[in-house]
């Protein structure tokens, strides 16, 4: 299970971040709208919440 988690969910879960990052940034420097910079702001604070738990449940896992 560990293994997995560390190698599998976790890129999955800081690409996904980056991904999110990316593309608000993206619009934010094309001058996009202020509203899907606010969903994707939310959906990157999303995302992050769930792979800093996903690194903890591998810490956790793997330190059992």
């Amino acid at each position: 299970m560990a293994s997995t988690l560390s190698t599998i969910l976790v890129p999955i879960a800081i690409g996904a971040v980056a991904i999110v990052l990316v593309l608000g940034l993206g619009n934010l420097m094309r001058g996009g709208s202020a509203n899907t910079s606010q969903k994707l702001m939310r959906l990157r604070v999303l995302l992050q919440f769930i792979a800093v738990v996903i690194i903890m449940l591998t810490l956790w896992v793997m330190g059992r």
